[in-house]
């Protein structure tokens, strides 16, 4: 067998950047095993051979470099689908307002770039970052910047200025004859639409994302209403240019209303939708649209929200039992930047732990299924061919979801960005 490996191993052209790590416990997230004394041999950021330590190891090249996780458990790196790098927290409006009027881009962009070290140092190996809040495309730049080793960071998927309709998105409320900048992108009808994912796209977007809803509240049938920002024709032409242009769709919705419209119009990914009910839930599953429930954030900013946002948090760890029981896709997306960078977005998994879910299925959350909403398949598993990002810690996740707040090893494209 050892000469068969060794000829393998051989013609795969491995060279002095080869690193080899030894697995102590190598946790599968696709079956929920764990395999003892393991190897991953790495190439080139990649993944080029796994298997039993004793015999990867015996064929590999000498001198190769060697990462001793033998203590610990391994598993892939975890994926973020909800965040925001240039925010810090929005509990209250004035929070909001402050970062939009008083705080610059280039300032907000170095905020943003410490964020993002923080989250790959947290385990995050990849984010999809859904919308400036008025940055113009930071994101974009700062996407470039962790690309060409400028600063650390997980890999970035961005979407740059992220839409609303006129007159539906903060800042509200301000003196009429004050034009002050806005946190999203607005355009109004299907041909201005069209043009500007166009645009987004040029500038650098990876994902569209759209305000789809706003201002909730409490039906006589006791579901959660919204007012939708967009005539069904304009949500339509949304995903379709972005479609046609092999970009996809975000959806910001709260309400049943805004859950129904997105829906209709075919969005991707929905994002929160505190309102959703089992009738849009067996849409959503046919459809095979992926859903962020964004739990701790909901919990975080329910303060500023008032009586409403309370009520809504607890509608909303309703839905994720019964979305969950139902089969819907539920990636990890903690709407981090809604709540500071100071908190460890892994904190959703415990609530998602909380609200039903094993902690199998919420790292599954946290890598498969984020890998597949971002059409990532090389991302989310350490099979062969996979993105050598991986975690490591010393405690079991599987028996304590908290344990991920506790990482003592993560590595990005097979190079060590933390080890504690």
């Amino acid at each position: 067998m050892r000469p068969l490996l060794l000829l393998f191993l051989t013609a795969l052209g491995l060279s002095a950047q080869t690193s080899l790590v030894h697995a102590g416990r190598l946790l599968d997230l696709r079956t929920g095993q764990v395999r003892l004394d393991q190897a991953l041999l790495i190439q080139e950021g990649r993944i080029a051979a796994t298997g039993a330590w004793a015999q990867i190891s015996a064929a590999a090249p000498k001198g190769v470099t060697v990462l001793d996780l033998s203590d610990q458990v391994v598993l892939p790196g975890l994926i973020e689908a909800h965040t925001h790098v240039l925010l810090q927290g929005n509990r209250f409006s004035q929070d909001y307002a402050d970062q939009i009027l008083k705080e610059s881009i280039p300032y907000r962009t170095l905020r943003a770039a410490a964020a993002a070290r923080a989250g790959l140092n947290w385990g995050f190996t990849a984010m999809r970052d859904l919308g400036t809040e008025g940055a113009g495309y930071a994101d974009v730049d700062l996407k470039k910047a962790i690309e060409t080793g400028i600063v650390p960071g997980p890999r970035l998927f961005v979407a740059g200025r992220a839409f609303s309709a006129t007159g539906t998105y903060p800042l509200q409320n301000y003196a009429w004859e004050l034009d002050l900048p806005s946190g999203v992108r607005v355009v109004d009808g299907v041909e201005a639409i069209r043009v500007a994912v166009r645009d987004e796209v040029r500038r650098g977007a990876d994902w569209i994302k759209v305000y789809v809803d706003r201002g909730t509240s409490l039906g006589a049938d006791g579901r959660l209403r919204s007012m939708t920002n967009y005539r069904p024709e304009e949500l339509k032409a949304f995903v379709e240019e972005a479609h046609r242009l092999g970009k996809r769709t975000s959806a910001h919705v709260k309400g049943w209303d805004g859950i129904d419209a997105a829906l209709s119009a075919g969005f991707d990914t929905l994002e929160h939708a505190d309102g959703f009910t089992d009738d849009l839930f067996d849409r959503a599953i046919k459809q095979g649209t992926f859903w962020c429930p964004t739990l701790y954030a909901g919990l975080w900013v329910a303060e500023g929200r008032g009586p409403l946002g309370r009520k809504s948090t607890e509608m909303l760890a309703i839905a994720f039992r019964r979305g969950l029981a139902k089969g819907v896709k539920i990636a990890l997306g903690s709407d981090i930047g809604a709540f500071p960078w100071t908190e460890n977005p892994a904190k959703e998994l415990v609530l998602m732990v909380q609200d039903g879910m094993t902690p199998l299925q919420a790292l599954q959350a946290a890598t498969l299924v984020g890998a597949e909403l971002l059409g990532q398949p090389d991302l989310g598993h350490l099979g062969l061919g996979a993105r050598a990002d991986l975690v490591a810690l010393t405690e079991d996740p599987l028996k304590d979801i908290t344990a991920l707040q506790r990482l003592r090893t993560v590595v990005k494209g097979g190079v060590v960005v933390r080890r504690d």
